[in-house]
């Protein structure tokens, strides 16, 4: 978060825990690490995705199959309560509502946070949540 945190405009307010997380998509692979942010900024979300990729390319990602391992993956989940339904730019971020491995730390920060969409909360939307892949807290249990 360190590169985030250092781009001017951008403040971060708030992280959740880090979580490994059960890969989605290509199984065979390593477990995931996950992480939300909060962030006060004045850039618009188009701007705040342009930070974003170039944070990707300076932390070396390379361009790889969809769901595949990957260095660093930086996705804008919210912004506000906008709805933004653009080819390049989605928010709320398309799968957020179907995906443990974001729900759970979006919960430690936002629970009571309302879909602008969906219109419930980020506490309900995770309680209904049918996806089964595991996700916990870092360093605990088998490393993967």
């Amino acid at each position: 978060m360190s590169a985030l945190a250092h781009t001017p405009s951008i403040k971060i307010c708030r992280q959740a825990g880090l979580y490994e997380t059960e890969p989605v998509g290509i199984e065979d692979q390593p477990w995931f690490l996950n992480t939300i942010v909060e962030i006060e900024t004045d850039l618009t979300p188009r701007k705040v995705l342009t930070v974003c990729k170039e944070i990707e390319r300076a932390l070396g990602r390379q361009e790889r199959p969809r769901y595949g391992p990957r260095e660093i993956d930086l996705d804008i989940l919210l912004y506000d309560h906008l709805i933004i339904d653009d080819p390049d730019l989605k928010i709320p971020h398309a799968q957020l509502h179907q995906r443990r491995f974001v729900l759970v730390p979006l919960a430690e920060l936002a629970p009571h946070y309302v879909h602008p969409v969906l219109h419930k909360t980020i506490t309900e939307l995770l309680q209904e949540l049918t996806d089964p892949k595991e996700v916990r807290p870092y360093g605990h249990g088998d490393s993967h």
